[in-house]
């Protein structure tokens, strides 16, 4: 299979045979029909604040497990449909008619949330510890139950928290879509010798990844046009999105937005800061890996376009059927279950890898429905894109190891979403290492550390990069100039002389689609990276032992808090020590590859 042959689409008619399709309608109204069905059950039973709290006695308890049960099954079966319509889009903006139908189940689904508000506000009225030892449902449930008692804390009227949750259409709701459709439609021209004139946005992005430092530097300089000419409707949504947010966390009482990302990702200011400690001692180690790569690309100092720029000979060109292969044979040295979760997700087509017009940027894996995934990604033929197949399948492992959980529970928040993805990407890195000469080590480590500077660096970037937005536009909306600066700013103080201050990326905000759809959503991904390193660690010193824990650990991602789970493993995430204990085997990588650099003497 060369570099030009047709990557795979994944396979949605597995869940519905089409749009147009009788299932499809069936299954669309059935999911309606059960969100009313479930108003009118909430209404019957009385959930919602009660100024005077109930007893919980018998009446109680059996109200709260039909209604809890109800919510699961009716939330199970609206997710797929979502996740259904969703998916379509992610691949073709341009479908119309998924569009369409998205926007019509958006309406509908508005309902969701209010009932899960009403739910919330009624559990913050109850004695929530007595529920959960009257009821053995409560207790399965009592990580979410007690987050549900403190987030009734921070809860507007109901009247003004149904009329949020109806506004979120065509506020942040409709900005988000709009920032997704507009991005992923955008074409750019080019002018580069053995390019078409106009590629999607996408596919220029992926030309960074070029050996050409010539064709890297025109497809960059060709991006930074674009975005700058389509930044006016980008800064438009942003300022929308990040102001909504502000004025309904002061009506809920919120410190600050930081402190809902907190809470929603099941952590707190102590652990956050132990990590961003740890972090920031280690940016010097990155700049010398940057440095490093400078030399090995024979410049003087990195570019924003060499970030991402191939080093070592690597003869190993890692086609799809390659990537595939060489992933099914790791996950299988690792355990059966991971390997027969690799094969399905190939043979049964979850997996889209193409990159073409009118497909979003990136790669993510969807949860659909009991433990099937679909995976979106823009696979290139190298260590990288096998890395990112394997990162994504990792997400999907851990979607299959929550299929007996309730709806509720399998809620797992960022900063532990990241947990099987990153483990995986080092089974991977760890195989390829232990078979390839020193030019593809050199290769492979370079992949590894660029994904590694990303989640480090540049997270700190994006966090300091959000955290002065909010500050800013708590006063007034700010220019798509203004955010390009803070963005620069941002980027001069994390990467510091490891790039070339003045070839940096300002339009990194329009870029990211995280930042229209969650709130800090960049430090949970640190987490998730130096969380996953500790554990595997843990994994080379003892794997029979920590198998064993893995998979209950991934199940009950949304059943504790970070802390507590940490804690199984013996894992103190409250102080810098862990975390730094985390990077120092990536300072091992760092080391290697500057060993690596000089016995290749590239």
């Amino acid at each position: 299979m060369s570099s030009n042959a047709k990557l795979p689409h994944w396979d949605m008619n597995a869940i519905y045979p089409g749009l147009e399709s009788a299932e499809f309608e069936a299954g669309f109204q059935t999911a309606i029909a059960a969100i009313d069905a479930l108003v009118e059950q909430f209404d019957a039973h009385g959930i919602l604040l009660r100024e005077t709290p109930p007893p919980i006695d018998e009446e109680t308890r059996a109200t709260f497990e039909t209604i809890l049960a109800s919510y699961n099954a009716v939330a199970v079966q609206g997710h797929t449909l979502y996740a259904y319509l969703s998916n379509l889009i992610s691949t073709d903006s341009f479908n119309e008619s998924a569009q369409a139908r998205l926007s019509e189940l958006q309406r509908h689904y508005v309902k969701m949330g209010q009932l899960y508000t009403r739910l919330t506000a009624w559990l913050g009225s109850l004695d929530v510890e007595a529920l959960i030892a009257a009821s053995p449902l409560a207790e399965a449930h009592a990580f979410a139950l007690r987050q549900a008692a403190e987030l009734a804390q921070h809860l507007m009227s109901p009247e003004e928290e149904a009329l949020a949750a109806q506004l979120r259409l065509t506020g942040s709701g409709a900005w988000a879509k709009l920032y997704n459709n507009y991005t992923s439609q955008i074409t750019v021209p080019l002018d580069i010798a053995g390019q078409p004139p106009t590629l999607p946005i996408t596919a220029v992005r992926n030309l960074a990844y070029n050996p050409d430092r010539a064709i890297r530097q025109a497809a960059y300089q060709a991006e930074l046009d674009a975005w700058k000419r389509h930044a006016l409707p980008i800064a438009s949504a942003l300022n929308s999105i990040k102001g909504e947010l502000l004025t309904l966390a002061e009506r809920r009482r919120w410190d600050s937005p930081l402190d809902i990302a907190l809470f929603n990702n099941n952590t707190d200011h102590e652990t956050l800061d132990a990590m961003l400690t740890a972090a920031r001692e280690f940016f010097p180690d990155f700049r010398r890996y940057l440095r490093a790569k400078a030399r090995v690309l024979g410049v003087p100092q990195l570019a924003w376009y060499d970030l991402f720029a191939p080093v070592g000979e690597s003869k190993q060109t890692w086609e799809f059927p390659q990537a595939r292969a060489f992933i099914e044979e790791q996950f299988g040295a690792y355990s059966d279950q991971l390997a027969a979760l690799a094969r399905r997700a190939f043979e049964e087509h979850w997996i889209d890898a193409e990159p073409r017009d009118g497909k979003r940027g990136g790669a993510f894996c969807a949860w659909m429905r009991g433990g099937e995934s679909r995976i979106l990604a823009n696979f290139q033929p190298a260590y990288g894109g096998m890395g990112t197949l394997a990162h994504e399948l990792g997400h999907a492992y851990h979607n299959l190891a929550r299929a007996g959980c309730t709806y509720i529970q399998r809620q797992t928040p960022m900063t532990l979403a990241e947990t099987a993805s990153n483990f995986c990407e080092a089974l991977i890195q760890e195989a390829a290492l232990a078979q390839a000469p020193p030019e593809e080590q050199l290769a492979i480590l370079e992949a590894s550390l660029q994904d590694a500077c990303q989640v480090i660096v540049d997270i700190t970037s994006r966090f300091i990069f959000e955290t002065e937005v909010f500050e800013k536009r708590a006063a007034r909306e700010l220019s798509a100039e203004e955010f390009s600066a803070i963005m620069l700013a941002a980027q001069r103080e994390t990467y510091g002389d490891g790039l070339d201050p003045e070839q940096l990326h300002p339009y990194m905000w329009a870029v990211k689609p995280h930042y229209y759809t969650v709130t800090f959503y960049n430090f949970p991904y640190m987490f998730g990276l130096l969380f996953s390193l500790g554990l595997y660690a843990q994994y080379r010193e003892n794997p029979s032992e920590f198998k064993e824990r893995y998979d209950s650990l991934l199940a009950a991602t949304g059943m504790a808090d970070a802390a507590t789970l940490a804690a199984r493993f013996g894992i103190n995430v409250r102080t810098p020590d862990f975390w730094r204990a985390s990077l120092d085997i990536i300072r091992g990588d760092i080391d290697r590859f500057e060993a690596l650099c000089e016995r290749v003497n590239v």
